[in-house]
């Protein structure tokens, strides 16, 4: 892991930044905001992404509905409520910033018409940043791989996870070097891939 400490005075224009070069900010105990940017990078294959069963036929029966940008700063927010979390206030409102500018989205899940999963992250060029995700009863699940769905639909390039762990590698994330990511970053930023939108 690279990181440095960077109790930056986040802001929409600052995530731009660092995004932009790989780099991505996270809350650590201390409270203070460090940048990161792993040695090994965390990524997924978006045309090889397959939901596993259960969330294919929950996919398929639509027993969640799933909307785009409905909610973005609830689904940051519900992604923070954890006993360990990266995500504060600051946090909270730079992205909330980002998502008014058009470079921040989120992807929610619900039943009965209530919010029971989501996932949100940072879209730039061809690429998106994930950042986090919620979720019960497999709802987290279902709204990430309906993203997985649509950017591969508007031929987005990469889709970064950041850090790999037993979740992310169980939805199929994979850890390529830094240099493999920097090449596949400048390429899916020269490119344009337009975020999808609700119908």
């Amino acid at each position: 892991m690279v990181d440095a400490e960077a109790d930056l005075g986040l802001s929409a224009d600052v995530l731009l930044q660092l995004y932009q070069r790989g780099w991505f900010p996270m809350v650590e105990d201390d409270g203070v905001i460090h940048i990161h940017r792993p040695v090994r990078r965390a990524v997924f294959e978006l045309s090889s992404l397959k939901p596993d069963t259960t969330t294919a036929r929950h996919l398929r029966t639509g027993r969640f509905t799933i909307t785009v940008n409905r909610c973005f700063e609830e689904v940051m927010r519900r992604c923070a409520d954890r006993a360990e979390t990266w995500i504060d206030d600051r946090m909270i409102d730079a992205y909330t910033e980002l998502h008014r500018q058009g470079h921040a989205h989120s992807v929610e899940a619900w039943s009965e018409g209530k919010l029971v999963g989501g996932i949100y992250g940072v879209a730039l060029g061809a690429a998106f940043f994930g950042e986090s995700l919620f979720g019960v009863n497999n709802a987290g699940k279902a709204a990430f791989f309906a993203l997985a769905a649509e950017l591969r639909s508007a031929r987005f390039m990469l889709f970064d996870s950041q850090y790999i762990n037993p979740f992310t590698r169980s939805l199929g994330a994979f850890e390529i070097s830094a240099t493999d990511f920097d090449r596949r970053l400048k390429d899916a930023l020269a490119s344009n891939a337009r975020f999808p939108c609700e119908p």
